[in-house]
């Protein structure tokens, strides 16, 4: 798999990116984060199958750091929900 350093179908920086994605409702960064956290994941299986262990450690870390991020979101969601 080749990893790129910008997206094709997004004309902006990365850093114009977080800010849109930041812009999103609670609700809705939680479940991006959720998914970003399982695909991560993913990649940390793969490279535990292709024995590259200290990689995969740090991407399974870093995957439940998002799903953490995740679940904070979410409660921050639940706060602000009946004001939106």
């Amino acid at each position: 798999m080749k990893h790129e350093t910008e997206l094709k179908s997004y004309k902006g920086t990365l850093e114009q990116l977080s800010q849109e994605l930041g812009d999103l409702t609670y609700d809705s960064l939680a479940l991006f984060l959720d998914a970003l956290s399982k695909k991560i994941n993913m990649d940390g299986d793969a490279d535990f199958q292709r024995n590259r262990v200290q990689l995969s450690k740090y991407l399974h870390q870093a995957s439940k750091d998002l799903e953490n991020a995740s679940k904070e979101i979410d409660k921050a969601w639940k706060i602000c929900e009946p004001y939106m």
